[in-house]
């Protein structure tokens, strides 16, 4: 997004939210924004967030009561990538986190202007860690207006699954947290698997949902995976729902859902579920709606459900739960 079409968002929220002024709040925050309206492209980054912000809060408040059947059915988008934001609300509430527990850690942020944790740092004021493979992005969040404006770690880092506790502890970070998100398009089971520097309530982790409700599978670990290279389709990555929550539960979380588009799942600590609800894979199981795959010009093909797993059936998986090597071609003829 460029200067220009900043600047026509953030006179379309200002439209926004004074209307909602006029309705809800008698104008109280009118002289704020009419100054935000007026503000040149200097710091339009920051003020966009805190429009955005100021949006969501009516969307926190009438969630607050909500007993949703789905975490779907609670989402909104801030600055997450769909509907992560108002799920991680509601999830924050429900297992009861409090002072001395609002912490984030998230990797794979890439510029962080699309996170899971962003929100949480601007509105509910977290502390917070992130970290990406690429240089250019660490620099340009330590160059953002909010690496001053609040208490956020930035870390230049490829991450694997014998360097993540030491990243994790070199920065600063360690014992209870509210939330870990992990978003790296590979190993991510493998190295949620090794994280011990912390103990998160909440868990959100990318999963792919090419491999189905069923399997419990990963790729194999490789600690140079990059994905484009693995398979140009894009489609080769990650772990499964069903390995995600095998290895969930090991570690004394349960699945609590993912969201609406079928790419992120999400996990509460046992002692915190309260009254979320534990799920079976299947039961939490979303068909990917967004369709990334690509062909070997690296052109966008679209695919969707069974051809996504066609794809990519031939190539090698690992069995979490015995540890042998297989592949979904395989699987579904055994099954």
């Amino acid at each position: 997004m460029d200067d220009k079409d900043r600047q026509k968002l953030i006179d379309e929220i200002v439209a926004r939210v004074d209307r909602e002024n006029q309705k809800y709040m008698h104008h109280t925050a009118l002289p704020h924004i009419e100054a935000v309206s007026g503000a040149g492209q200097h710091g339009l980054n920051s003020k966009l967030d805190d429009l955005l912000v100021l949006q969501a809060k009516d969307l926190i408040a009438r969630q607050s009561a909500a007993q949703p059947d789905r975490l779907h059915d609670i989402e909104f988008r801030v600055f997450s990538q769909f509907g992560e934001d108002g799920i991680l609300q509601y999830l924050i509430r429900e297992s009861g986190i409090g002072p001395g527990e609002e912490t984030f850690i998230e990797f794979g942020v890439e510029n962080y202007r699309e996170a899971n944790t962003r929100f949480l740092l601007i509105n509910n004021h977290w502390r917070g860690l992130v970290m990406d493979g690429s240089e250019a992005n660490v620099a340009t969040i330590r160059a953002d207006d909010i690496y001053w404006r609040a208490d956020l770690t930035a870390v230049h880092a490829w991450i694997d699954r014998d360097n993540i506790n030491e990243l994790i502890t070199n920065a600063g970070f360690a014992g209870n947290i509210g939330l870990l998100s992990i978003d790296i398009d590979g190993n991510d089971y493998w190295v949620w698997e090794r994280i011990d520097a912390v103990n998160p309530v909440i868990v959100a982790v990318e999963w792919n949902g090419a491999y189905g409700p069923d399997h419990a599978v990963s790729i194999p670990y490789d600690p140079a995976f990059h994905r484009g290279e693995a398979h140009y389709s894009h489609l080769y990555w990650g772990a499964s729902i069903s390995a995600f929550e095998h290895l969930a539960r090991k570690k004394g979380y349960r699945l609590v859902g993912s969201n609406g588009v079928g790419n992120n799942i999400f996990f509460v600590r046992e002692d915190r579920l309260g009254r979320l609800k534990a799920l079976t894979p299947r039961e939490a199981f979303v068909e990917p709606k967004f369709r990334d795959s690509r062909d070997e010009n690296g052109n966008l093909t679209f695919l969707s459900g069974q051809a996504r797993r066609d794809m990519i059936s031939h190539l090698p998986l690992i069995n979490v739960k015995s540890g042998a090597e297989t592949t979904l071609e395989q699987l579904m003829q055994d099954s």
